[in-house]
């Protein structure tokens, strides 16, 4: 760790304990670094059970006993999954209306995503509508997030269901971001039925579909198919394409980018 760094997130901890709670922005200005710079601090001090991270900031550390199944996921393969949602933020432009389904790689578009303008954003995932309101806050992007309707899903940080879907069919998007849970050549799979037929018909309502998918996920049925290979405009993985798998050559990029760290 760095000298500049070590003293930052030393006096990141005193102001906790003096303050009791402390925001990323007024952080960020008093520091004079970036809002991100901040959330890579607070997730270090975090993981060393120093503080607590909330929403816009973090508090005196507080032990969770039970992780949601939700963020253990977040977990695996987290490099993988910024370096795609990197790359997928590259094809939003300025005015576009936007889906971003249930995933833990399509929430990492909401970490990342800065310099656009006049966005609308849909989703049913609760963890990436907090974040792309942070975002906001943040005046990374402007623009405004409408959180679908629908019955929770505590574990998934989702909601879904009828009322969902009655929501999206009176939507027209541009751009779908979509997860899976697995593809097995030109099907794409999940693990949770009410939350792939959001995914669905978020999908039927776009105009064009992007699939995020990293290497886990690739010749790996799951639950419930919810697409084909032909209903997707492009794939974003972090691999290359499978040699057999013909029909996706066309649509499939690899991932490039990088965070660029403090």
């Amino acid at each position: 760790m760095n000298g500049l760094k070590e003293e930052r997130q030393r006096l990141i901890i005193q102001w906790v304990k003096e303050e009791k709670r402390v925001s990323v922005a007024k952080m960020a200005t008093t520091f004079s670094v970036t809002p991100e710079t901040i959330r890579r601090d607070l997730t270090e001090l975090e993981e060393r059970e120093q503080l607590t991270r909330v929403h816009g900031g973090a508090v005196l550390y507080t032990k969770i006993e039970e992780e949601q199944a939700f963020l253990r996921k977040l977990d695996i393969n987290r490099k993988e999954k910024e370096q795609i949602a990197l790359e997928a933020i590259s094809r939003i432009e300025d005015g576009d209306t936007i889906a971003i389904d249930v995933g833990t790689t399509t929430v990492h578009i909401a970490d990342f995503i800065q310099n656009l303008q006049n966005l609308t954003i849909v989703t049913n995932s609760i963890a990436a509508a907090d974040r792309l309101n942070q975002a906001i806050e943040e005046k990374r992007i402007t623009g405004k997030v409408i959180m679908l309707g629908g019955i929770t899903n505590p574990a998934q940080s989702s909601v879904s269901g009828a009322m969902t879907l009655e929501w999206l069919s009176h939507m027209r998007l541009d751009k779908a971001f979509i997860s899976c849970g697995g593809m097995v050549a030109d099907t794409i799979y999940d693990y949770d039925l009410d939350e792939s037929l959001v995914s669905a018909k978020m999908m039927a309502c776009s105009k064009k579909n992007i699939l995020l998918t990293d290497s886990s996920k690739i010749g790996v049925p799951s639950f419930f198919s919810f697409a084909q290979a032909n209903q997707f405009d492009e794939v974003i993985s972090e691999q290359p394409c499978p040699k057999e798998w013909k029909k996706w050559y066309p649509k499939w990029n690899i991932a490039k980018r990088s965070r660029v760290e403090c």
